[in-house]
């Protein structure tokens, strides 16, 4: 049991990455949006909610979960499909949590970025045009 519980933190990591990777980062951007237009302008719903799968990570996030049960046949709390079921939206959660931390971190780290650049231009005496 003890093992399945550390499998779910530890399968959540690469869940959490992959998933964030796509739906945020800039390597990505380009068919990003061009999903999210898509999820916009096509007339067919099944068309539309097909392209938002890729730019909500929530959504996303169960996509990769489920790959990555079908590559480790994890299994939580019972030996059957119901194990894959628990496993499912487990990961999916667990992996969430991750990318709610990460992205709070990201927020801290940006702002204090800004308040010490802000410092540092404050604490800089004003530039002077001066001819000698």
């Amino acid at each position: 049991m003890l093992q399945e519980i550390l499998a779910l933190f530890i399968l959540a990591v690469p869940i959490a990455t992959i998933t964030w990777t796509i739906t945020h980062e800039e390597l990505f951007k380009e068919p990003r949006t061009w999903c999210e237009r898509k999820s916009k302008e096509c007339r067919n719903l099944a068309q539309r909610k097909f392209f938002y799968v890729f730019t909500c990570e929530y959504c996303f996030s169960h996509y990769v979960a489920a790959a990555f049960l079908f590559l480790t046949h994890y299994k939580l709390l019972y030996g059957d499909w119901r194990g894959y079921l628990v496993s499912e939206f487990s990961l999916v959660w667990v992996a969430n949590v991750y990318m709610n931390l990460f992205a709070r971190t990201r927020l801290e780290i940006k702002k204090e970025r800004v308040e010490i650049s802000s410092q540092e231009k404050d604490s800089q005496p004003p530039a002077t045009n001066q001819k000698p």
